[in-house]
């Protein structure tokens, strides 16, 4: 086994030997060929390469009922388990995929006073209300809006 180590440790050697003598080679045939005149040169236009990772693409939103659906659901159910910033986002993704949605106004209204931020659920009381301004609970949710600061 040492021996076998020990001749693969000098091919592994000989080839980084060789590869480093090559590069200064390369370095001078470059440098040997006449620039082209700038006429002839193509015009290179920079453009930014197209996103890879599609998560860092920023959400492109259109109305989309069945995605708003899926969203109130889903912020439904985090809700019911304490999780008021995950359903407050879900909430929010459901208002910027329909954002006629009465409903998704008031539960992130209601997800946004349990975080105490008030400002946010000051808005949204105030959208839901904008949109259903004849609802059965429009008193109540007036009465929220005035507790809060």
């Amino acid at each position: 086994m040492e021996g076998y180590n020990l001749i693969m440790s000098r091919w592994v050697f000989g080839l980084l030997l060789l590869s480093l003598l090559g590069l200064p080679a390369q370095g001078q045939d470059q440098s040997k060929q006449a620039p082209k005149p700038a006429a002839q040169q193509p015009q290179t236009v920079e453009q930014e390469p197209p996103e890879e990772d599609a998560n860092l693409k920023p959400e492109v939103y259109s109305f989309n009922p069945l995605q708003a659906n899926k969203d109130m659901q889903i912020g439904t159910l985090y809700f019911k388990k304490h999780s008021y910033k995950a359903a407050a986002g879900r909430f929010r993704e459901a208002t910027k995929w329909n954002p006629n949605l009465a409903e998704a106004w008031l539960r992130l209204g209601e997800a946004e006073e349990k975080r105490k931020n008030q400002a946010d659920a000051k808005e949204a009381y105030g959208k839901y209300l904008e949109l259903q301004p004849e609802a059965k609970d429009a008193a109540e949710i007036r009465k929220k809006i005035a507790s809060l600061r």
